[in-house]
């Protein structure tokens, strides 16, 4: 049977708000579309700013964990699609075998990606300027989030967005993202690149994005050594909110063509 669920992972900075064009867009197709929120963040993105407790508070594995649970209640193996912190999030969800079928949009790379492009830097140099950071909920000014996240869109456009969608980032899951590579044993973003049970996986990119760039899916897209389906698709000018900018319903429409083609 085709999956009837599809689950959409936020990244950071951002919370499910962030897909509810998505949503919308894949319930008239008939689809039961679930967007969870990481634990903690179920508020509103206003009361993420005026609080960000939760947000610090929040664990890779904890969050894992709860994805995991929410999946593991449902009938039949869900299209998990996840952007950025969420694409790593789908790949370690796919890796502990949930999911009939992942896509990984603009995707943070999971462990052993090394690949570390100049904009991804200055993107990220909020949060990794201070290691003091990483007991902080980090958030990012208008002109940050422009440079970052909407740079292929009008300021104006740009700035609703920030408005509407903005929260801070946690500074401990990045800062653990960065260190994952120099530390010995698995950390928390870890996959088995050689898992040959895992489900079809699609690495989606924007070739504008500043603090996700094509070259870090493509990167992680090679460390994949398993016998099974792991492709990669770019779009020419989109930038890291690909999710929102105009031209979405079509990769919409292109990613869920390609997950029911290659669900199992």
């Amino acid at each position: 049977m085709a999956p009837d669920t599809i689950v959409l992972i936020h990244g950071f900075w951002v919370t499910p708000r962030s897909w509810e064009h998505w949503i919308s867009h894949y319930e008239a197709k008939g689809f039961r579309v679930l967007a969870p929120a990481y634990p903690g963040y179920e508020v509103e993105v206003e009361a993420l700013n005026a609080d960000p407790t939760p947000i610090v508070q929040s664990t890779v594995p904890q969050i894992i964990a709860h994805y995991e649970a929410i999946i593991g209640e449902l009938e039949n193996p869900p299209i998990i699609i996840g952007h950025s912190a969420g694409g790593a999030f789908t790949q370690i969800l796919l890796d502990h075998g949930f999911g009939a079928v992942g896509v990984a949009m603009n995707s943070a790379p999971t462990e052993g990606v090394r690949v570390v492009p100049l904009s991804q830097v200055k993107s990220t140099f909020p949060v990794l300027k201070s290691p003091a950071n990483r007991h902080k909920a980090v958030p990012l000014s208008f002109e940050q989030w422009q440079y970052a996240f909407t740079n292929t869109f009008t300021e104006e456009e740009g700035r609703a967005l920030w408005q509407r969608y903005a929260i801070p980032a946690s500074g401990g899951i990045l800062w653990g993202s960065v260190l994952a590579n120099f530390q010995p044993g698995h950390q928390d973003t870890w996959v088995d690149y050689h898992n040959d049970n895992r489900a079809p996986l699609l690495f989606v990119s924007g070739s504008e994005d500043h603090i996700m760039p094509p070259a870090i899916q493509a990167s992680n897209a090679k460390h994949y050594k398993s016998n099974t389906i792991t492709e990669r698709l770019e779009y020419e000018g989109y930038a890291h909110l690909l999710p929102a900018q105009k031209g979405w319903e079509s990769i919409a429409d292109e990613v869920l063509d390609w997950a029911l083609r290659h669900a199992r």
